[in-house]
């Protein structure tokens, strides 16, 4: 750093006055795109499946995946729903699931023979880990679908900070932000009421189900960091880890089912429906699987805050869908109460990024004048 301050010239001193300066925070990783030998900026390769967004627009990219996301998971959201709509098949959660994860095993193994290099790169201890807090999330999640009304479920899977933030304090002796436990707080409350509001206008309400999905909740709040930290140290891809997460998931809940006894009587049951259950499970699971891969897309070309935007006006619109095409009580207090939840969710993104959006806000107020300029007193001005 000394040997930098020694060197002459204004270019120099500029730069370091912007490295010291720089409204960025540290912990964003910017990415700059290479340049070729002719000085031209090389636009950053974007791929969806065995499609090429990289000539498209940013604009253009962006429209393309937010659609994707938007349809793919409003069918999800739709097909979930309709499935436990079906007489009779609240207690199969688990069954679905399982059949879920029999198909989303299909993708990853066609997924597979696609690449170049089929070697597994994480151990099979850590994926034992990962398809238990997999078979957790999506099997409780699924579950729940049969004790509650849809759009309670949605607005709980919205809430995955609460959970994280109690077992960093609890297990790791963490300490948070006001601004984080502000909108823990929010997520806490908004749920609260939303649940009350739900139990008030549901004539079936079971707190079953609210066990389930907060039970739910917590594993899909261990799951992202444990994936995280996962990649990172293997340098796995997305498709092994789908692949042998699901797999090995599938395996847990087969051995559940069979143990419980509850493995042929849902069979029995699907069997006499089955384009209401198999077949509406395969758009439900293509979808879902499809889904995640536009939305991992997405966190990488635009950002987290971007794909938390569209995600929550996505579930925002299931909610909406679900009222509409699913029969059901409405009133006021779910949205006011949805309202308090979106809210906690902003407020943790913004924990998150607060130098960045500050920075944004600043120069956002500076370029249409909302931020007026201090003014030096001159001695008359002086009273």
């Amino acid at each position: 750093m000394a040997k930098l301050y020694s060197q002459p010239g204004l270019r120099q001193t500029a730069s370091l006055l912007t490295q010291k300066f720089a409204l960025n925070p540290v912990n964003t990783t910017s990415i700059k795109m290479p340049e070729d030998p002719s000085g031209k900026t090389t636009k950053e390769t974007i791929y969806l499946w065995c499609f090429d967004l990289t000539n498209l627009s940013r604009t253009w990219q962006f429209m393309v995946l937010t659609s994707l996301t938007f349809i793919f998971y409003l069918v999800y959201g739709y097909m979930q729903e309709l499935i436990f709509k079906l007489e009779g098949f609240e207690p199969f959660g688990w069954y679905l699931t399982l059949v879920q994860f029999a198909y989303y095993t299909l993708f990853g193994v066609a997924e597979l023979q696609v690449k170049e290099d089929k070697q597994r790169k994480i151990p099979i201890r850590m994926y034992l880990l990962l398809a238990f807090l997999t078979v957790a999330t999506m099997g409780l999640s699924n579950t729940s679908v049969g004790y509650l009304n849809y759009p309670t479920q949605v607005i709980f899977k919205c809430c995955k900070l609460i959970p994280v933030l109690i077992g960093g304090i609890l297990i790791q002796g963490k300490k948070f932000s006001a601004i984080d436990i502000t909108a823990c707080l929010c997520m806490s409350i908004g749920l609260i009421l939303f649940t009350l509001a739900d139990s008030a206008v549901m004539p079936n309400f079971n707190t079953y189900g609210v066990v389930l999905i907060s039970l739910a909740l917590c594993a899909d709040g261990a799951i992202g960091n444990v994936q995280e930290k996962t990649l990172k140290q293997y340098g796995a891809s997305n498709g092994e880890m789908v692949l042998y997460s699901y797999s090995i998931g599938f395996l847990y809940i087969l051995f559940g089912l069979v143990l419980s006894g509850g493995l042929l009587p849902a069979f029995y049951f699907c069997q006499e429906h089955p384009v209401e259950t198999y077949g509406y499970a395969v758009i439900f699971s293509v979808t879902g699987y499809l889904g995640l891969y536009v939305v991992l897309t997405l966190v990488k070309s635009f950002g987290a805050l971007v794909a938390v935007t569209v995600t929550t006006c996505r579930k925002a619109v299931t909610i909406v869908l679900s009222f509409i095409f699913f029969t059901k009580p409405f009133t006021f207090q779910y949205l006011w109460s949805g309202l308090v939840v979106v809210l906690g969710i902003y407020l943790n993104l913004y924990s998150k990024n607060k130098n960045s959006w500050d920075a944004a806000m600043l120069g956002f107020m500076h370029k249409y004048g909302l931020m007026k300029r201090r003014r030096t007193l001159e001695p008359e001005n002086i009273v």
